[in-house]
């Protein structure tokens, strides 16, 4: 839950025998902070009825627990509702007031009018209610430290004393603190730190309150203090500032940012009631004693250059009541609002970034070197490290805890086993002054050309201008010392560490940090080159998913690219409960509209901030306004975002037809199909993109009852496929071609070759083709799959007869694709009947193929197909990131098809879903499981082929109040059974048919243990 510890924490632990539960309000567990007016309710029913389905809810929302009956709910009854509506139901009761503890429930019944049960009580609690900043804070105002000047050394640190009003017969009943930042902040009540309860436990955020246009909106958060203000005569409030995403290079380019910086400031309220129902505030303000001082330890932070912490300079107590302040410098009011009147503070909505024990890494590996050796005869003079076995540790088991001493002009290096992002936390003992450097890395140098230092040290050249390093300075404490960073964040593996002294290393622990915190969705296999894959876009999606979806963690980047995050989208909301944090982008992406995008229309290549943004053509990436909402929709069932955003999504596609006119042509794009081996024409792609976005407006149109306008983007949809098969789609000669050849490929991808030309039919043009649509006959259709067949098998046939194709030099069976094709890849080719390439594809490992990063001992996906090699070295260092997820789109197909687990368009939401396992051909697959928390329940998808090839069996779960087709493989429709009973003789089962070996049902819900002939 964002922002606090569980509100349900107060409450006595809930039964867990109703068969009505899963219960949210805002797609969160008892959230804090909930800002909307009408928020949305939803619940999942187990049953062990098959077929089940609602017929009636009712929810109940009272002012306490006590009140939730029909006849006492004194917030809102809504009647019973003869409905199947279980997800994102609105609530309609009397206005909610802020800051309020609401109760609420929902009764069930089945579509007979039978009672299924009533949920255990949950909970949701408003927040301010107020997007002004003004509202509901009680004059609390953007203060900071008074006199600082800008970027001068040393973070502000914040604090203020207030005497409670407790008594013999007032205690404190709750507490809430609710903040923002302007940058970011560490905060503290009564010398303890603020916290969020995760899995139980509570653990520590990373740089709250995220990012966004600061322009436009600032996030504030919501956190149940109530522990953390005991019986007491006093409360401390104490707060650390760290620049963040506001003050830095990150946002270099953006409208917030100043070169010479940017004050950083805080507006907090803490709110307390007490047992007789009164109430007191703290807040931030100029003339109510707050205090502020820069000389304490934080004495730098950036977000791609690291942290500096002097532990000589550490305040003992000043968290906590009575330390004296009378020293410190008073603050001031931080003007942000008189230069941004417009700007909104709103609630947080989603997981915010937050440390993750179960995910800890420890080290695999110690490595102690103390100099270099062999440059004279090393293929590029630079050697290899020299190292000192007497302190090297290998033994895994030994590594995790072993203590290393170092001296001035040695290096440790840790390897945590796992590409991750976080922090690293550490132990350290040694003299008072003592400088110790934490330099993070992601892979290590090898001898060839591309390395920046000698064998065995740590790369990174690839962070460019980031200096990703942690630096502490000793305080001399015998018994050691202890940190981690809190106002930054690094993408590592390893850690090399230096010295100016002798020092001794302990319990160097990677804290991995993600906002992606509750998995949802698993795929596992008999193949252990294929599960890795899919833990390494698992890996990847978790380092990216910090506050907002971003390329890659650890160089000088570390932005909200919307095309990787649109590619990636539906992947990452098998994987994890994202619907909140990608629907936050979404309202991120559109403020970039207007602030970045051309003409107040275009939506941009990176949000928030300006960084990088383009303003030439953005195909691919600028779509991400409209396919965002769709992904999220379709995966959640609640149109709530496509409502919220369609103003936005018709504008954009508005001003592509303003540009292009009766042409109907995309916008032109800069990035094409980016880092694809195989070049296609940007042009070609941002024909197809536009294309793609009017059909996914015309299916949004008519599922928010805009049906003029859903028949309006169908015309324009026909109209984009007739020129653009006019242009691009030549049949002469007899011969079908895709003329992807028609224009450059992106003018800007750096380390491409420039003699390197655009090919026709290249893997991605033909792909798109199919997928759209884009050509007239079922005669062409078929021509198209087998060209697309032939590039990607490319045998000596296809390369004797394409000698000028990029093709020739790379393996059979391999794919071509970049950024824009990679998540179309493997489910066209299933859906065109080629599950057996889609699988050759999987299975490869020769260069560009998924694998071939997993060979090569990747533990996260890669920005190149060709990042590394151990036979080649690295990649072209001004892109190449070892921490990307684009590429990891792929894990769509692999619950879709694979698993079979498969959104159907018409049911959003997986209401109605298709179950579709699509075997191995290659036999090297024998066994998938899939499982995928959708709104309704969990589904499960299991399937093992045995007896040599002739059976399958197949286990299979659809939700209550949810139901599936079913399209398994089989010899016969008679052949599939349950038990002894063919399945279409199963009682609420329809047999909708068989052809080309796959027979096809309709399946009511339940559980079902299948089994079927395949020969």
């Amino acid at each position: 839950m964002s922002g606090g510890t569980s509100a349900a924490a107060e409450e006595s632990p809930r039964p867990h025998d109703s068969p009505v539960g899963g219960l949210t309000v805002e797609h969160r567990t008892d959230p804090l902070g909930v800002d909307a007016d009408r928020p949305r309710f939803g619940w999942r029913t187990r049953s062990a009825v098959r077929g089940w389905r609602q017929g009636a809810y009712q929810i109940l929302v009272a002012s306490s627990p006590d009140r939730l009956t029909a006849t006492r709910a004194d917030v809102w009854n809504s009647g019973r509702v003869r409905s199947s509506d279980s997800v994102a139901v609105r609530y309609a009761g009397r206005s909610l007031r802020a800051s309020t503890r609401y109760h609420w429930t929902v009764s069930v019944w089945d579509a007979e009018g039978r009672a299924a049960g009533t949920a255990s009580p949950a909970v949701f609690e408003t927040g301010l209610m107020s997007t002004d900043g003004v509202t509901g804070w009680d004059g609390a105002r953007w203060i900071g430290m008074k006199g600082k000047a800008l970027n001068s050394a040393g973070a502000p640190m914040l604090r203020k004393e207030e005497t409670l009003r407790t008594g013999s017969r007032r205690q404190v009943r709750d507490a809430r603190l609710y903040i923002s930042a302007l940058g970011v902040y560490e905060a503290h009540v009564n010398g303890h730190r603020v916290t969020v309860e995760q899995d139980g436990d509570p653990t520590v955020e990373l740089l709250p309150p995220g990012w966004t246009n600061y322009d436009a909106r600032v996030n504030y958060m919501t956190y149940d203090v109530t522990d953390l203000v005991p019986r007491a005569p006093d409360v401390t409030l104490a707060l650390v500032l760290g620049n963040g995403w506001y003050n830095g290079r990150v946002s270099d380019g953006s409208t917030y940012y100043a070169k010479d910086g940017n004050a950083l400031a805080v507006k907090a309220k803490l709110l307390i009631r007490y047992s007789d129902g009164t109430t007191q505030t703290v807040v931030t303000g100029t003339e109510d004693g707050w205090k502020a001082t820069d000389t304490g330890p934080y004495r730098a932070d950036d977000i791609y250059d690291g942290q500096t912490y002097d532990a000589r300079r550490e305040l003992r107590g000043w968290t906590s009541h009575g330390f004296d302040d009378t020293a410190w410098s008073d603050v001031e009011r931080v003007a942000f609002e008189d230069r941004y009147p417009d700007v909104r503070l709103l609630a947080y909505p989603g997981e915010s970034a937050r440390f993750m024990a179960r995910w800890d890494r420890r080290p695999q590996s110690v490595t102690v070197a103390t100099g270099v050796t062999g440059q004279d005869g090393s293929p590029h003079g630079r050697g290899r490290i020299v190292v000192d076995p007497a302190r090297t540790v290998t033994d895994p088991a030994k590594a995790a805890t072993a203590p290393v001493t170092i001296g001035s002009g040695e290096t440790a290096i840790f390897d945590l086993g796992q590409n991750m992002v976080g922090v690293a936390r550490y132990g350290v003992r040694g003299p008072a002054g003592a400088k110790v450097e934490f330099g993070f890395a992601e892979i290590l140098n090898d001898d060839s050309a591309g390395a920046d230092g000698p064998e065995g040290s740590v790369y990174r050249a690839n962070l460019r201008s980031a200096k990703a390093t942690s630096t502490y300075i000793l305080k001399g404490d015998p018994k050691g010392e202890t940190h981690q960073d809190s106002l930054t964040f690094y993408g590592f593996r390893y850690v090399a560490v230096t010295a100016s002294d002798t020092v001794t290393i302990t319990r160097l622990t990677g804290k991995v940090a993600t906002s992606a915190v509750r998995e949802i969705g698993t795929v596992t296999t008999n193949d252990p080159d294929v599960d890795k894959l899919a833990s390494n876009i698992r890996w990847g999606q978790r380092g990216n998913y910090l506050w907002v979806p971003t390329d890659c963690p650890q160089r000088d980047e570390r932005l909200g690219w919307t095309g990787d995050t649109q590619v990636f989208a539906t992947t990452g909301l098998y994987n994890v409960d994202a619907g909140a944090f990608l629907s936050h982008f979404q309202d991120t992406v559109v403020d970039s509209q207007s602030i970045y995008g051309a003409d107040q229309a275009q939506y941009t290549g990176v949000a928030p901030g300006g960084r990088y943004n383009f303003p030439g053509g953005g195909s691919g990436w600028a779509d991400c306004g409209v396919v965002l909402p769709w992904t999220v929709w379709q995966m959640t069932g609640d149109t709530t975002v496509v409502e919220r955003n369609w103003p936005s999504m018709v504008r954009y596609l508005d001003w592509i037809q303003e540009q292009t006119g009766d042409t109907y042509a995309g916008q032109g794009s800069l990035t094409g199909d980016w880092l694809a081996p195989q070049k296609t024409s940007a042009q070609l792609m941002s024909d197809v993109y536009y294309g793609y976005s009017a059909r996914l407006m015309s299916r949004m149109a008519r599922a928010i009852g805009r049906d003029a306008e859903a028949e309006t983007y169908e015309r324009l949809f026909g109209r984009i496929k007739q020129a653009f098969i006019t242009k691009y789609l030549s049949t002469e000669g007899g011969r079908v071609t895709v003329r992807s050849s028609l224009g450059a490929a992106s003018p800007i991808e750096p380390g491409s070759d420039p003699n390197q030309k655009t090919e026709d039919n290249s893997q991605s043009a033909l792909l798109w083709v199919l997928k759209l649509g884009f050509y007239e006959t079922e005669a062409q259709r078929r021509t198209l799959v087998g060209l697309l067949a032939d590039d990607i098998g490319n045998d000596a046939a296809y390369k004797e007869a394409h000698p000028d194709s990029i093709r020739v030099r790379y393996a059979e069976n391999t794919l071509s694709v970049g950024f824009l094709g990679v998540n179309v890849l493997a489910p066209v080719l299933t859906d065109e009947g080629r599950a057996d390439l889609a699988y050759k594809l999987l299975h490869q490992d020769a260069l560009p193929s998924w694998l071939f990063s997993v060979k090569n001992g990747a533990t996260t996906v890669w920005e190149r197909w060709n990042s590394y090699s151990e036979d080649s070295g690295f990649g072209p260092v001004g892109m190449n990131s070892f921490n990307h997820y684009a590429y990891g789109a792929i894990m769509e197909w692999m619950y879709a098809y694979m698993a079979g687990i498969a959104r159907d368009p018409d049911g959003p939401g997986f209401k109605r879903f298709v179950l579709q396992p699509h075997l191995d051909p290659t036999g090297r697959i024998t066994r998938v499981s899939g499982t995928y928390e959708s709104p309704y329940g969990e589904i499960r998808s299991a399937w093992q082929v045995e007896g040599g090839g002739r059976t399958l069996t197949y286990e299979v779960v659809v939700p209550a109040n949810s139901e599936a087709t079913l399209r398994v493989p089989a010899a016969s429709a008679d052949s599939v059974r349950e038990g002894r009973t063919p399945l279409a003789r199963v009682d609420g089962v329809r047999l909708l048919g068989h052809s080309d070996g796959v027979s096809s049902y309709h399946l009511p819900s339940g559980r079902y243990r299948l089994t079927a002939d395949l020969r």
